[in-house]
């Protein structure tokens, strides 16, 4: 059982600390700290409704008294870049001789003076975002797979996508289904397996999604879920949201949305989201029948009566199952998932 301690700094909030978050809600026991100095003195669940007690503290030197064996990079920030005052509370870690987890673009095992206090220290550095080598051209499988696949996509950046994902395996089990998740980001690959496909060369993209689903069938796989990334209408990230459709191939699709969102995280409208899943079933047509199962809100942002209200609003308009899995529950979303894998 780890001893994480999270580093957040000015970002420990409920889209920015999006690594540090997931290990919060779904390993809180072995969460012992976050760092960011702009929450010190607050709790977990002060800042993002989950958590409990687990204190926000202001650098590494204040989660010592906790016993933390691993500092995790928990934020997400565009271009993936560790920034001066990051760098400091690692190398604060490497020497208390702490492992050091990170999602960055930035590798830290290609920095030689870390990887020389790592060493001294007898640590360890995984960069989560290293891509395989020699990496894995598409060869067309899904055209005989056996076992559905069901992707997750989002209206935008940081709309849920991987949480959604987890939650349907999580919540599939309880009716016994076996199901593989494959993350596709820091944040999926931390909490199981798969591949950060932002970092792959473009041409090997769909390849690399392709080989994970592949290389994590079992006899006995029931569906196999996908993290999403990025979002296909945003300028920014779109490109790996199209690799990761080509290369899942899914049966089915899940929509995430922010309801308190009308413009992306590159300031552009948020388009009707009509014409949003139609687009992804038109870029999948010339390959296979793909079909929408339902839609998972995040309503964080809201008070319980006016989420209940978009809930029900998004349910009605779009004429599938709609929820908020962490804040309502499965409602008939996963009933639904679980029907169409029956068949």
């Amino acid at each position: 059982m780890s001893r994480f301690v999270i580093l957040a700094i000015d970002s420990f909030d409920y889209i920015e600390n999006k690594t540090g978050n997931m290990l919060i809600r779904y390993r809180t026991d072995e969460v012992v700290a976050v760092i960011d100095p702009s929450k010190k003195g607050l709790h977990s669940q002060d800042v993002i409704g989950v958590g409990g007690k687990i204190p926000v503290v202001s650098s590494f030197n204040e989660t010592k008294k906790y016993g933390p064996d691993t500092l995790v990079v928990g934020n997400a920030p565009q271009g993936g870049s560790v920034n001066d005052s990051m760098r400091a509370e690692i190398i604060s870690a490497l020497h208390f001789g702490v492992n050091i987890v990170s999602g960055m673009h930035d590798f830290l095992s290609n920095d030689q003076e870390l990887v020389n206090i790592a060493k001294k220290n007898n640590v360890e550095i995984l960069d989560l975002r290293k891509p395989p080598l020699p990496p894995h051209f598409p060869l067309g499988t899904w055209k005989d797979r056996k076992v559905p696949v069901l992707l997750v996509v989002g209206s935008d950046c940081d709309t849920g996508k991987m949480t959604t994902a987890w939650e349907i395996k999580e919540r599939l089990s309880s009716y016994n289904k076996h199901v593989e998740f494959i993350g596709t980001g820091q944040t999926g690959i931390l909490l199981s397996k798969g591949v950060a496909v932002d970092a792959v060369i473009a041409d090997f993209m769909a390849g690399e999604v392709e080989y994970a689903i592949d290389s994590n069938l079992k006899e006995e796989t029931d569906l196999v879920v996908v993290e999403g990334q990025g979002s296909l209408t945003n300028f920014a990230y779109s490109g790996v949201t199209l690799g990761l459709l080509h290369g899942s191939m899914p049966d089915y699709l899940i929509l995430t949305h922010d309801v308190n969102r009308d413009t992306d995280v590159m300031g552009e409208k948020i388009p009707d989201l009509d014409k949003f899943m139609k687009l992804h079933l038109d870029l999948m047509d010339p390959f296979k029948k793909t079909i929408f199962l339902g839609i998972n809100l995040l309503t964080f942002a809201l008070d319980e009566n006016k989420a209940i209200e978009r809930v029900n609003y998004f349910r009605k308009k779009y004429k599938m199952p709609a929820t908020d899995l962490i804040r309502f529950g499965n409602s008939d979303l996963i009933t639904t998932i679980n029907d169409v894998i029956e068949k």
